[in-house]
């Protein structure tokens, strides 16, 4: 008990209390954020017609509904197809952005770097509605090209700030010693800039990649029948009927979450590594 708590064999009962005590509240704030995303699991996998507690018993019908389905599977691939798109297309623009504004010095910058990130703290309702009249008359609406746009700017930001993170402990001399043997500026940043800040930059990519893919809101406004990306199926199933197969599509997307922030931790760590901080 001592070991997990951490505590130093003079600890007073005090502290012990305290210990004891921020341990039981982190374990009832982890169960209060994780069980409610964990319950839906049991339930893609019940026999039964019906989101219902007790399971009247296992299968896996609604996972092969849910990968027989054409409706299903398209609204997989137009997810997949977005959020490739915009994680390619928000992660050099954001890189770029990132660079630009921690090298540059000018005055508003502080400002700039604002309005670069206002997509994250804006409603996604103001935005979609905002977007969906900027659209409008580009024709842009009711298609994957603008949904993928959309979905850019949404992205950006996290690479943005995951990759301005990495600039923080990179050491400038690098390039300039670069430059003094004859690099020029692209060979500097791919042989010597891009590999050290590699971690921040995949980190961004995994963030915009998960924001595209989990994004609704702006996905009711500008898909129509034929463009529905897999949250806004789910969406409309809840709505039109409640079946277990959204339990199986959120399951997976559940899976796929966890795969992610476990590529972020690793890359986490090797940054760390890189830096000499672990």
């Amino acid at each position: 008990m001592r070991s997990i708590l951490n505590l130093p064999p003079h600890a007073t009962p005090a502290q012990r209390a305290w210990h004891v005590g921020l341990w039981a509240i982190t374990v009832l704030v982890l169960g209060f954020l994780v069980l409610p995303i964990l319950v839906i699991v049991p339930l893609s996998f019940s026999s039964g017609s019906f989101l219902n507690f007790p399971l009247p018993g296992l299968s896996l019908r609604w996972y092969q509904e849910l990968l027989e389905s054409e409706r299903w599977l398209s609204s997989l691939r137009n997810s997949v197809v977005v959020a490739c798109a915009a994680t390619l297309l928000a992660t050099v623009l954001g890189t770029l952005a990132a660079l630009g504004l921690q090298r540059a010095s000018f005055p508003g910058r502080s400002l700039l770097l604002a309005l670069v990130i206002s997509p994250m703290v804006v409603p996604l309702v103001i935005v979609a509605v905002g977007v969906y009249f900027f659209y409008a008359p580009l024709g842009l609406t009711g298609s994957l090209v603008g949904l993928t746009l959309a979905h850019t700017a949404l992205a950006v930001p996290f690479v943005v700030i995951t990759v301005s993170a990495t600039l923080q402990g990179f050491d400038a001399n690098l390039s300039r010693a670069a430059a003094s043997l004859g690099a020029d500026p692209a060979t500097s940043f791919f042989r010597i800039t891009l590999p050290i800040i590699l971690p921040g930059v995949v980190s961004g990519a995994l963030f915009a990649f998960v924001t595209s893919f989990d994004e609704v809101v702006v996905a009711l406004f500008l898909t129509g029948p034929q463009e529905r990306t897999l949250p806004r199926q789910m969406f409309d199933g809840i709505r039109e009927n409640i079946s277990p197969v959204i339990a199986a599509a959120a399951t997976l997307l559940i899976v796929l979450s966890v795969l992610l922030m476990t590529v972020m931790e690793a890359l986490r760590r090797r940054g760390e590594r890189l830096r000499g901080i672990r």
